[in-house]
Formats: structure tokens, C-alpha cells, sequence
């Protein structure tokens, strides 16, 4: 990684449209041999190819969360920016893009055989970035902290100790407070309004966020009982919901041309139990609509086979949907994936509430959905899905893959989490609590297909 990170002078400096100022800049550096920018073949390739890397160039994460809100951050214990591959949306301007971190650095350590989450940087806040891709490189323009009503940190902290991991500090020896403003923001779409939408794991919920950073709704699973967080909290999505796996609630998020979202569940639901959610490979996705503040349709979807998604995967839990992407007006691009490997199949919403309010959304029906081996046998109206990319098999593509936007006639940016550099276990830090860094880069890769994705 780079030592370091330029700032802008204050003269170029941008602002949203809200004023709210640039703080910071990241340039980025070119990885592997990736050539051209998008749209560029470089040959007659038959599939999808590589056609331009970025790389994110490192930069303090306590002087980027400082920037945003000052004195956030006391100690990043050596963490640099990352993180921010939860999603990608196209900003209006060639090679810019809205993207959104996840809850912050975390892991996992073992202590007496039961895993421990850990939260080395508690303060930190998640934040929209804003950043553009020009040919080898890739600068933040423009980062927003997430806030409550009065512009307080939201923080990255699970919310409830009924639902939650408990969180601790960076060596699991210390219990931290959980927080009831904490979000783990994974998907986001900017509306016509210029307010955002983003999709969050801890609820599940469905996060309405002003052009300032303010949340202004988090819609939640009825019954859920979320108390204290300081914004308004509304019991809106249907309470089978409160049977997502810890840290699996919602991640891909679209907005169709007509305004509706269209959320993910990231994996199969627990219902009845653990064993049938990590066993399933059932999956749902929601339809909402922002003007009834209401879920009007569920859809059913069935991941493909995880050896098929990911050839050297035999676990089934480890399928997730990632990233949604609106095609039309009632067509998206869904990914499946594992940490490894991922692929991208279209489908076609159908008219209907779809299995909204029905048996399938009771955790009293036996067997359950999720426990089904042939769910479209049963009778569930499954969605029909067509392969559109299996970027398993196309070179150049990093792994663990969160972010798909589509840039061009034929022409897909794709954006990875790299987990802010960390990774699970004691070893994670040195004996002085700095990060011992993966290695591994927040990279933005193009793909082009060799067919046009609409029409």
C-alpha cells in the first residue's frame, strides 16, 4: 500500500448540492495489467473480460472520519480507508459513483471456543463516499458521515443484545456498549430528490437518508422494538424478517424507474431454526414502495447450486445476494456469491404481491420455505432467472464482490470489499494493537459483456 493520500486544494474542492463541502481526497494506484478504460476490447473476446483496475490508495481512516466529524475517531489503531465496496451507484458523470461503507473494521476472535466480534475502531461512523474512476485512478470527492436528527454519529455498533453480536474492543477482552442509532449499511441508491436509500444488515431495514447524511426513516420488521435510536424508527416490513441470520439482512438494493426499491435478503431466512437457513438456498427480495411507506410484493428466489456459483465451495451457507441492479422497469440484475466467486443472472418481476402475507411469510408453516429442496414444485412462484455473467470465470475479477453498476451499453463496474484491510484472529493486530494489513485493495474493475444487456 501507499504511504499516502493527497487533499485537494481549497480552491477545487466540490461540495453537494447541499453544501456540505469535500474533506478529503484518496488517489489510487494501477493494479495488475488491466488495459484501457471501459468500453475498450483490446480483441475479440467471445465472454466477459476485463477492461480497466483502480486501486484505492491508502489514507488514515482517523483523519477521514475526523474530516467528517471531528474527534469521531481517537485511535484507528493503523486501520486505513476501506471498506467502501458495500455498493456502487452511478453518480450522473462519467466514472463517478456513489458508494457506502459497511459498519467499520470488525473481525472475529475465539475466546474459550466461542467467537467474539470485534469493533478495533468503535467510534467510527459509516459514511456515503462519493468518488470518481478516471483510467488508472480513482479519487473520493466528496464523503457524507451518516447521522441521526441532531447530526449525531449513527456508529457501526450492533443495536440490541436480544438480536445482535455482542461487540467488543479490538482484542475481544472488553465488552463495548451497543447503540440503537448503529447501522451496517450495505446497499444505496440516490433518488431524483437527491436523498438516498441504504440497505442495512443489523434489522433488517430499509434507511432513508437526506442529501446531508441525516437519517430521516429506518424502516424496520414488525416487532422488532427498537428503542432509543435518535431518528424515527417505523415498523413497516413484514415481521417474518426478524428470522434473518445475525450480520444477513438486507445488502443488494435497486430503485426501478418507476421510484419502487427493490430489496435482498443476503441469505436464506432461519426459519424454522438455524440449521434450515444455513442449509437453504431459498432467498428473498422485497418490493417498496416510498410513496405508500409500505412492502407491496415478496419475491421468492432460489441461488443456483453454491459448487456452481463458487466450484471450490461445498457450503451452502455461504451464498449471499450482494447486489441488485435495476435493467427496466420491472427487470434486474441479481448477484449471487460467495466470498470467492459470484454470479449475475436477470429476472422479470411479475405483477402481484408475489408470496407477500401468505403462507410462506409465517413462521408457523411446515415444512417452511426455506426448508423446500423444490420450491417452484411446491408451488412457489420462484422467480425465472437468465445468466448474464459468471465473473468466477472471467480473469481480473477480486473476490468478495459487493458492488455492481452498469456503465455502458454492455459495460459493468464492479466494486469489492476489502474489509478495511482486516482479518479474523488474535493475529489481526500486532503486539503494539496496529493493524496487521491483508493486503487486500478496495479495487473498482470494469467488465464488458459481449452482448448489450438491454434489448
Amino acid at each position: 500500500m501507499s504511504p499516502s493520500a493527497r487533499v485537494l486544494p481549497r480552491s477545487v474542492r466540490r461540495s453537494l448540492s447541499a453544501g456540505l463541502p469535500i474533506a478529503l481526497v484518496a488517489a489510487i494506484a494501477v493494479a495488475g495489467t488491466a488495459t484501457g478504460a471501459p468500453g475498450h476490447t483490446g480483441g475479440h473476446a467471445t465472454g466477459p473480460r476485463v477492461t480497466g483496475t483502480a486501486v484505492l490508495e491508502d489514507m488514515s481512516l482517523a483523519r477521514f472520519s475526523n474530516s467528517l466529524l471531528k474527534g469521531s475517531v481517537t485511535d484507528d489503531r493503523g486501520v486505513d480507508l476501506g471498506g467502501i465496496g458495500s455498493d456502487i451507484f452511478p453518480a450522473g458523470r462519467k466514472g463517478e459513483f456513489w458508494t457506502v461503507t459497511d459498519r467499520g473494521p470488525n473481525g472475529q476472535i475465539k475466546v474459550d471456543g466461542a467467537k467474539r466480534r470485534t469493533f478495533p475502531v468503535p467510534g467510527f461512523d459509516p459514511a456515503i463516499v462519493k468518488v470518481r474512476v478516471s483510467g488508472k485512478r480513482v479519487k473520493v470527492l466528496t464523503a457524507l458521515p451518516i447521522t441521526t436528527s441532531r447530526g449525531k454519529a449513527v456508529t457501526g455498533l450492533p443495536n440490541q443484545a436480544s438480536r445482535d453480536e455482542a461487540p467488543y474492543t479490538y482484542n475481544a477482552s472488553t465488552p463495548l456498549s451497543y447503540d440503537p442509532n448503529g447501522l451496517d449499511t450495505e446497499g444505496i441508491v440516490r433518488a431524483a430528490d437527491g436523498t438516498f436509500w441504504l440497505a442495512d444488515e443489523y434489522g433488517p431495514s430499509l434507511v432513508h437518508v437526506s442529501s446531508r447524511g441525516r437519517v430521516l426513516a429506518r424502516y424496520v420488521p414488525k416487532g422488532l422494538g427498537l428503542r432509543g435510536a435518535g431518528y424515527p424508527v417505523v415498523e413497516a416490513l413484514p415481521s417474518i424478517l426478524l428470522q434473518r441470520k445475525i450480520n444477513r439482512g438486507f445488502e443488494g438494493l435497486a430503485q426501478l424507474p418507476g421510484g419502487d426499491l427493490v430489496l435482498a435478503v443476503q441469505s436464506p431466512l432461519s426459519v424454522p431454526d438455524e440449521d434450515a437457513g444455513e442449509a437453504s438456498r431459498n432467498a428473498r427480495l422485497l418490493r417498496f414502495s416510498p410513496t405508500k411507506r409500505a412492502v407491496t410484493a415478496e419475491y421468492a428466489y432460489r441461488f443456483d447450486a453454491v459448487d456452481v456459483v463458487d466450484p471450490g465451495e461445498d457450503d451452502p451457507s455461504e451464498l449471499k445476494i450482494s447486489s441488485l441492479v435495476a435493467l427496466g422497469r420491472d427487470t434486474l440484475l441479481v448477484q449471487e456469491r460467495t466470498d470467492a466467486s459470484s454470479r449475475a443472472h436477470r429476472v422479470t418481476l411479475p405483477r402481484g404481491a408475489g408470496i407477500l402475507g401468505g403462507r410462506w411469510d409465517s413462521t408457523t408453516t411446515s415444512p417452511s420455505y426455506e426448508q423446500i429442496e423444490d420450491p417452484a414444485a411446491a408451488g412457489v412462484p420462484v422467480l425465472r432467472k437468465s445468466l448474464v455473467a459468471d465473473f468466477g470465470k472471467v480473469a481480473g475479477v477480486p473476490g468478495k464482490v459487493e458492488g455492481i453498476a452498469v456503465v455502458g451499453r454492455n459495460t459493468l463496474a464492479l466494486i469489492n470489499d476489502n474489509d478495511f484491510g482486516m482479518t479474523d484472529g488474535p493475529e489481526a493486530f500486532d503486539a503494539q494493537g496496529r493493524l496487521v494489513d491483508s493486503g487486500i485493495e478496495t479495487t473498482v474493475t470494469y467488465v464488458r459483456l459481449p452482448r448489450p444487456l438491454h434489448g
